[in-house]
This record gives structure tokens, C-alpha cells and sequence, in this order.
């Protein structure tokens, strides 16, 4: 079963760093009834679970990140072939993940909200 407290930390941590960044147009919200971070009414990180956050990410970014390291990021049978990608948030640092954020936000952001960020 799967821990609120644990899950509203990664929240919280995704929170921090999110705000670390200065992404802006991000609005804390649900996908799919899963706690989730969104910019333009898309969700660009969703808390899966107390282990897993899934990125939006291009598929063909997400095939380097699972090359680049497998231990960080992974795939199951249910987000082949979509712009998603779920990471174990326990194997990841803040620094990386700060960036991934960064990548799924620009993935995700509209133009002129693009235009906006540095």
C-alpha cells in the first residue's frame, strides 16, 4: 500500500526543486487522480506512487535516459510508445532530477511561456 506521508514528501521535493528552478506557469494539480505538476493545463511530472515519478519526455529522450542510466530510469509495457517516462525517485539526486524537471517543463510548456524562461 502506498504511504501518503511518503508520497507527500516527493511532492514536496518536487515542489522545492520546481521552485528552485523558477519554472514559471507551474500549477500544482491531479493526472489521472495522481498528485501532479502542470504547465499550460499539461502534467510534466506525476507522482506514480512512493517509489516512482513519471516525466513527460520525448521518446526518443527517454530511450538515451534508460541507456544512460537504467538504475534511474525504466519503462513498462504501459508507456511504450508515449512521452513518458518513470524514474525511481529514491535512485535520483536533486541536481538530476532538477534538470529532468527542467527538460519535462520544456517538453510540455507553451510558446510563449517558453519564450518567458531563460
Amino acid at each position: 500500500m502506498t504511504s501518503n506521508l511518503d508520497m507527500d514528501a516527493i511532492v514536496e521535493r518536487l515542489q522545492r526543486l520546481i521552485a528552485k528552478a523558477g519554472l514559471p506557469g507551474v500549477e500544482p494539480g491531479a493526472h489521472y487522480g495522481l498528485p501532479a505538476f502542470k504547465v499550460g493545463g499539461k502534467a510534466f511530472a506525476t507522482v506514480k506512487n512512493n517509489e516512482t515519478i513519471v516525466l513527460s519526455l520525448p521518446i526518443d529522450r527517454k530511450e538515451q535516459l534508460m541507456e544512460m542510466a537504467p538504475d534511474i530510469y525504466f519503462q513498462t509495457d504501459h508507456y511504450v510508445g508515449w512521452p513518458s517516462l518513470p524514474l525511481r525517485i529514491a535512485a535520483i539526486g536533486d541536481q538530476e532530477l532538477a534538470l529532468r524537471l527542467i527538460e519535462a517543463w520544456r517538453y510540455r510548456a507553451p510558446k510563449k511561456l517558453l519564450a518567458t524562461f531563460g
